[in-house]
């Protein structure tokens, strides 16, 4: 930074053909001038200036250090204003990391409004159903599932995610409706296998205990669609988000069960690195979906 300001100093002064005139221009006293292009002159090992009582001009040196050091302020000026300009509007690259279904049903819809508003900014986003780091791997922003465990990122809550047990009405009127979750173990129960305790269904008891249930079945999938398609096709049970199955809940082709067992603790969640800089672009996404997604989805809209 001494280099630096030592190096504008020389370039006012150049231009000013004036220490006094520079030293105002710059805001600070003679004397500083003066001491910052001696230590420059110093450092380069040559005279920047020929000095008289009458006159002041630039040594041959001086000349081709005054073209490049102007020229290399005029580019730092143009960076910093292209710096900020990108932080007072939306613009630019945005990567986006996002469950792989959700990604495909919700979010993908949603970016055609969300680059429609802000007609400079660009979204790369990648589907998939795997941890990522978002800093390692060059994200911006993922769209999360759960609680946020890691301190060095900050979550911001887009929408509840509200769970149901529901399963096809023919398979129902075939198997029975279960009346508790014990109930589950004489049920065939499609399990995602992507989850660490896929056949383990979370419940609560109606006094707000933990109840878990190890249930059975002949299919499992990593896939949440997929799941859904066979309970739909009478296969089972199916353990899902709404997000997955509410146009068919609304349809009464699924229907839930045991819905006064079901713990509603999960979120969906906006997560970003820490910064006390947060990009516009990022703030623009992250408030799109707050609006779009909203405390009530309209996956959940009953109408």
């Amino acid at each position: 930074m001494g280099r630096l300001a030592a190096i504008e100093a020389f370039v006012k002064v150049a231009e000013a053909q004036s220490f006094s005139e520079a030293a105002r221009r710059l805001r600070t006293s003679k004397s500083v001038v003066s001491r910052q292009v001696a230590k420059l002159e110093a450092d380069l090992g040559a005279r920047l200036f020929h000095r008289t009582t009458r006159a002041m001009t630039l040594t041959e040196a001086g000349r081709g250090y005054f073209e490049r050091a102007s020229r290399i302020l005029g580019d730092l000026d143009d960076a910093n204003r292209s710096v900020s300009q990108l932080q007072s509007a939306p613009r630019g690259l945005l990567r986006v990391n996002a469950p792989m279904s959700f990604g495909f049903q919700h979010l993908a819809p949603a970016l055609a409004d969300f680059l429609a508003r802000y007609p400079e900014v660009e979204v790369d986003m990648t589907l998939n159903d795997r941890f990522v780091d978002i800093v390692d791997e060059g994200f911006d922003v993922a769209v999360r599932i759960g609680t946020l465990v890691d301190s060095s990122y900050v979550a911001r809550k887009l929408a509840p995610i509200r769970r149901v047990i529901c399963a096809s009405p023919e398979y129902l009127h075939a198997r029975g409706t279960p009346a508790s979750p014990d109930d589950l173990r004489a049920h065939e129960c499609l399990s995602n296998s992507n989850l660490a305790t896929a056949r383990e269904w979370r419940f609560v008891t109606p006094e707000g205990r933990p109840w878990s249930v190890e249930t059975r079945g002949r299919l499992s999938a990593n896939n949440g669609d997929a799941l859904k398609a066979a309970a739909m096709r009478g296969l089972g049970l199916v353990n899902l988000p709404t997000f997955f199955v509410g146009d068919e809940l609304k349809a009464g082709k699924l229907v839930t069960v045991l819905d006064a067992f079901i713990a509603q603790d999960l979120t969906l969640n906006a997560i970003y690195p820490q910064s006390r800089h947060l990009s516009p672009k990022v703030r623009a996404f992250v408030d799109f979906l707050v609006a779009r997604f909203g405390p009530q989805p309209y996956w959940d809209n009953v109408a």
